[in-house]
Order: C-alpha cells, then sequence, then structure tokens
C-alpha cells in the first residue's frame, strides 16, 4: 500500500524574528515542507503582525514554498503586494465583508499569477461558505482555532469539515489541497490525518524550548500518516 506522506507548513508566528535566518535554516534542517506566513491587520482579527516586505525578506531566505494566509479585512486591496512578495499560495478568509464578486476577483487575481488560490474557514464557519467559489479554490484551509493568535486549544469538532469539503468539491471535479491550521501538535495530527488533510501547519510546537525540531516534524508527520491508515483500515483514531 502506498503511504500518503503528509505534508507539514511551518508557522513561523511565534518565531524568534530576530533571527529569522537561524529561524528558517533550522525548519529546513529540521524537514518542514513549506512555511506558513501569518499575515494580520488588527482589524478582520486582533492581532498585528507583518506585511508583504517581511514576506519578501523571507523569500530571499529560502526555497521553500511560502503559504501567505492572510487574517485581514481587504485582501483585494493587498494581494498584489503579496504575489509580488513571492508568495506560492495565497489563502484569505471567506468570513471577510467583501462581496462574492470581489472575493472571486481576489482568487482569480491569485490564479492569474500563476499561484495557489485559497479560502480559510473559521471555526463556526460551514463549508457551504465555499460553494461560491469552488471553480476558483486551489487550496481549503480548516481553521482549528479561532484566528488571530497562537497557542491554542485544537477543536476536533472541526474535522467533519475535511470530509465535507472533499466531498462537495469532487462533486464539481475538483480536489484542493486541504490544509488544517490551528492547535497542530504531535497529539493532535491523528485527527487531522485521518480525516486526510494534505498539509498540517504546525506552529509553537515547533519552537518549544530544549526541542528537537527536526524530531517533533517527524512525529507530527508520522502520527497523521499512522492514523490515515489506521482509518482506513477500520481502526479507531484519537490522540495519545
Amino acid at each position: 500500500m502506498t503511504r500518503h506522506r503528509v505534508a507539514i507548513a511551518a508557522s513561523i508566528l511565534t518565531a524568534d524574528f530576530g533571527n529569522l535566518y537561524r529561524v528558517i535554516r533550522k525548519l529546513e534542517r529540521a524537514g518542514v515542507d513549506r512555511l506558513h506566513l501569518d499575515v494580520m491587520d488588527g482589524h478582520f482579527v486582533p492581532n498585528l503582525t507583518f506585511g508583504p516586505d517581511v514576506v519578501s525578506a523571507i523569500r530571499g531566505l529560502t526555497r521553500l514554498p511560502l503559504d501567505a494566509h492572510l487574517m485581514i479585512s481587504e485582501p483585494s486591496r493587498y494581494v498584489d503586494r503579496f504575489l509580488d512578495a513571492g508568495s506560492d499560495s495565497v489563502t484569505f478568509h471567506v468570513e471577510i465583508d467583501e462581496s462574492d464578486e470581489s472575493k472571486r476577483g481576489t482568487l482569480e487575481a491569485i490564479r492569474s499569477a500563476g499561484r495557489a488560490a485559497g479560502l480559510a474557514i473559521s471555526p463556526a464557519t460551514p463549508v457551504d461558505a465555499l460553494e461560491p467559489f469552488i471553480d476558483l479554490l486551489d487550496v481549503v484551509m480548516v481553521m482549528t482555532v479561532q484566528p488571530g493568535w497562537g497557542g491554542q486549544r485544537f477543536i476536533t469538532e472541526c474535522m467533519p469539515k475535511i470530509d465535507q469539503a472533499r466531498q462537495a468539491f469532487a462533486a464539481r471535479g475538483r480536489a484542493p489541497r486541504i490544509d488544517v491550521d490551528g492547535g497542530v501538535n504531535r497529539e493532535t495530527a491523528a485527527f487531522a490525518g485521518a480525516e486526510g488533510a494534505d498539509v498540517l501547519v504546525v506552529g509553537s510546537a515547533l519552537f518549544q524550548r530544549r526541542l528537537d525540531t527536526s524530531l517533533e516534524v517527524e512525529a507530527v508527520r508520522q502520527r497523521a500518516v499512522t492514523a490515515r491508515e489506521a482509518r482506513r483500515a477500520g481502526a479507531p483514531v484519537g490522540a495519545r
């Protein structure tokens, strides 16, 4: 049986921004597959992080794919800057207060630039909210915490959204990449892996003191893959 390889995207939200070069080298050596860049505007979410200039700086430090996760109120105004900064995928939230037409225009702009276009859904948002955009989505990001802060508890009740999204998209001949973002660590990875998530976004779990990052990355990946295979075999899945 072919083993499904789960990709690990490292969120640098809780990393040491004074030593980004060292942080990124460490993550590369640890075997992460992607970097997840949480952009927050202090409006859509209460936290404030960084903008396209930092994304551009990170692009100059690594060849790893960069996933820009825009937790901002008006992505339509800024998407071009994040594309120019070197983002390989750009995901914004379906809950933003913009019209469906505007959201579609932003997704089209991302895809026209040859990048992957995504929408994120917060824990209280149903998968149905993605329906008007299915034809334009390369990425669906299932949030398993409330957007805005790192270090929150993983919300297992969000897991059915993975299969719901797959079925909804399959009915339209689409198969987007499904990312799970929020509270993912070696204990919770089994839930997302069992449901067939493609990318696990891991943040604060990678930046604990005296932690071997390489071992943590491998542990998260292995738990997810093992849980996926156990689910296929009909065995129960849960965190240890």
